[in-house]
Formats: structure tokens, C-alpha cells, sequence
């Protein structure tokens, strides 16, 4: 009788062991996708500053020759 009540623990433990660990990759994955928002936005705001700086370049004709 010992060792099946045994195992059930085992087994018990190494579900609940597996459910932390499921818990925190989905809580680091959840900042992964924000961070990779922030940083896709920051990202397109340089693009859209470049892209202002180099249309206001081209209109002064004052390219680099």
C-alpha cells in the first residue's frame, strides 16, 4: 500500500511542479510580447524621423556629394 500512495504523490508533485513552471513562461512571455511592442514602436518612430529628416534633406538639395 505504501508504494502506490507513493507514486500518486509523486505524481501529484511533479504535475504541480509542471504547472508553476507553466505559469511563469506564460507570465515572461506576456513581457516578452510587450517589450517587443515598445521596442517595434520605438523602432518606427526612428523610421518615421529618418525617413522627415531625409525628405526635408532632399528638399534643400543639400546632399552629401
Amino acid at each position: 500500500m505504501f508504494w502506490p500512495m507513493l507514486a500518486i504523490a509523486l505524481g501529484f508533485c511533479g504535475i504541480a511542479v509542471l504547472g508553476v513552471l507553466a505559469i511563469r513562461v506564460f507570465i515572461e512571455a506576456r513581457r516578452l510580447g510587450r517589450q517587443v511592442a515598445a521596442t517595434t514602436d520605438r523602432i518606427n518612430r526612428a523610421a518615421e524621423d529618418l525617413e522627415r529628416s531625409a525628405t526635408r534633406l532632399a528638399a534643400t538639395g543639400d546632399a552629401l556629394r
